[in-house]
């Protein structure tokens, strides 16, 4: 069958306004309806344009029907003059790139609080670190590149001695039960409530990634994602962590929502930029209305990049879980790369936390050092100058290529060999010497959270590029 042919000048004779509605109906008939007739195409398009309040919300029509109802040309926004009020913690071990993006993001006409944690380093948009309060927006760069990037930790009841004693069983389940980077997937995908989701059928974009979602599940990122075996301590028991005291084997992973979110966050940030372009310096930081179509889009999205993220852990865990023969006493996860809606100061604002840690009161979360450092379970504090986070790491003192040049490998494996610790992939860029102290960041941060156990790493794997 041809492909169809369509004009602005069809579609301005079926009554459509001479406006920017033309040229998104032809977009979405183009990708849609391609091998449609011109008159069948033309014949739907007409019923959008009588009834477009019947449209709205449609995956397909909505954005055409919201083209016709609320016609809107994009204007370059400008910053306030004033930022919105903020709070730095650890201010003098943050670098003043990160500070300054913090302090562009404040004066955005939609910003209403925000704050930097200790680990903070700069990125792009908001800063790694950076937490931003907006009203009824979301900014997709503010969310990050690795939507739903997450921690997730399960407690097993093995003494912590079977690391060394039995160090190369291990080693093995890590090599055959990991899967990182793009060229690694499962032999056998697992399955998983997440990819029956409605938002796979019903916003045509994302139904593009099911594929890819699907053969992605349950492995892990690039870059500073792992999974590794350590020991959890937990001197005393805790209301919110009713685990007994001692000491156990722990198995920790860090990753997020692979392929599907890296897209839904390349597309909606090229349609942030386009509805709400910014100055240069605010660039990446183009956010999109929650009232408009694409804006209820993304927070679908986003919201089930998030669940996918947390499927990839479960399914990363269950597969461990089986090759150990035994289940976790417990589990502790959480989300640091995302949006959510809170109360601040009364209000409903949509708080973005790219690379922080949420730490409402007794609300549990991870907090990972360096491959070598400890991490630490925390129970939060609740305090609403952080806008109720934390850290999401130590945070990087050197960046990836600076690393490089800084460090050897023979510098790398000593410092492996005095902490004990077996690793299985990972290049100098991710040295725990490129990385700040994490016992200094944890000590800028102690009315954010209280540390209820530790978790110590021994053998990690990671991307072998």
């Amino acid at each position: 069958m041809a492909k169809l042919k369509l004009r602005g000048k069809d579609l301005i004779e079926i009554g459509f306004p001479q406006n920017k509605a033309i040229s998104i109906a032809m977009e979405i008939m183009l990708r849609h309806y391609k091998r449609e007739t011109k008159e069948r195409a033309l014949e739907k398009l007409k019923q959008v344009l009588v009834n477009p309040a019947d449209y709205m919300g449609d995956g397909v029509f909505g954005k055409i029907a919201e083209a016709l109802t609320v016609p809107k040309k994009p204007q370059m926004q400008a910053l306030n003059q004033q930022r919105a009020p903020f709070t730095i913690f650890g201010e003098n071990g943050i670098d003043d790139v990160a500070k300054g993006q913090l302090y562009t993001a404040l004066k955005l006409p939609v910003a209403r609080a925000g704050a930097l944690m200790p680990d903070g380093h700069s990125g792009y948009g908001l800063p790694i670190g950076g937490v931003l309060a907006t009203q009824n927006a979301v900014i997709p760069y503010g969310v990050g590149v690795d939507i739903g990037c997450r921690m997730c930790l399960s407690i097993y009841d093995i003494p912590p001695s079977y690391l060394q004693g039995s160090r190369e069983k291990y080693v093995k389940i890590l090599k055959e039960h990991t899967k990182f980077g793009n060229r690694e997937v499962h032999g056998k995908p697992g399955n998983h409530d997440v990819l029956d989701r409605e938002e796979f059928r019903t916003i045509p974009f994302v139904k593009s990634l099911l594929d890819k979602a699907y053969k992605q599940l349950g492995t892990s990122g690039g870059g500073n994602h792992f999974v590794e075996f350590g020991i959890v301590n937990i001197p005393e028991e805790d209301t919110a962590f009713k685990v007994p005291p001692g000491q156990y084997i722990g198995l920790l992973s860090h990753s997020g929502s692979r392929g599907l979110g890296a897209n839904i966050a390349k597309q909606y940030t090229y349609l942030a930029t386009k509805q709400n372009p910014m100055p240069k310096e605010a660039q990446y930081l183009a956010w999109l209305d929650l009232d408009t179509h694409d804006g209820q889009e993304y927070w679908l999205a986003m919201n089930l990049a998030g669940d996918y993220a947390s499927a990839c852990h479960h399914d990363i865990h269950k597969r461990i879980a089986k090759a150990l023969g035994t289940r976790p006493l417990a589990m502790v996860e959480n989300h640091h790369n995302f949006a959510w809606k809170e109360m601040v100061n009364g209000q409903e604002l949509i708080v973005h936390r790219k690379g922080a840690t949420p730490a409402q009161e007794n609300v549990l979360g991870i907090i990972p050092g360096s491959m070598t450092a400890p991490g630490y379970i925390v129970k939060g504090k609740g305090n609403l100058l952080s806008l109720n986070s934390a850290s999401h790491g130590a945070g990087r003192l050197f960046s990836r290529s600076k690393a490089k040049l800084a460090f050897t490998k023979n510098d790398f494996t000593k410092v492996l060999n005095d902490h004990g610790v077996t690793l299985l992939g990972a290049g100098l860029d991710e040295a725990p010497m490129a990385y700040k102290d994490i016992n200094k960041v944890m000590a800028q941060q102690t009315e954010l959270v209280e540390v209820v156990a530790t978790f110590l790493p021994k053998i990690v794997r990671m991307d072998s590029e």
